[in-house]
């Protein structure tokens, strides 16, 4: 929608006219309440706040957005730093697992050399009795 209002005053310059139809009338993003206010095109003060208001309204909308992009980042790297806490824990787990099963196996080795020294021992004294008999 554009504003084709002509200047009341045959002084008024054509230019305000067509610097104010260039500028979009209404931002989605603003309560109807902030919408600028179509100016007094005969009056150039009028013409300059309708201007600032809409440049003001573009800054509003771009500045919203990036709160948008910035939150949406925001979420993303929360889901993140969640997932590289539990991926944490889970190697937290994993080591104090590797931990206890190396323990484990150093037992279980000892023990093994153990019964492989007892047998080997029951062996010979057992080839002795054989031999002496």
């Amino acid at each position: 929608m554009r504003i084709n209002v002509q200047p009341k005053h045959p002084g008024s310059s054509t230019n305000n006219v067509k610097d104010v139809e260039d500028i979009p009338q209404t931002f989605p993003d603003l309560e109807q309440r902030l919408q600028p206010v179509p100016p007094c095109v005969s009056l150039r003060e009028s013409v300059q706040v309708y201007k600032e208001h809409c440049r003001m309204a573009r800054e509003f909308h771009q500045v919203k957005h990036e709160i948008a992009v910035l939150e949406d980042h925001k979420r993303k790297l929360l889901a993140e730093m969640v997932e590289d806490e539990q991926v944490a824990m889970e190697i937290a787990r994993l080591e104090e697992e590797f931990r206890r099963l190396t323990e484990e196996n150093r037992t279980l080795v000892t023990v093994h050399n153990e019964r492989a020294q007892q047998l080997e021992r029951l062996c010979v004294t057992t080839r002795t009795r054989q031999d002496s008999s």
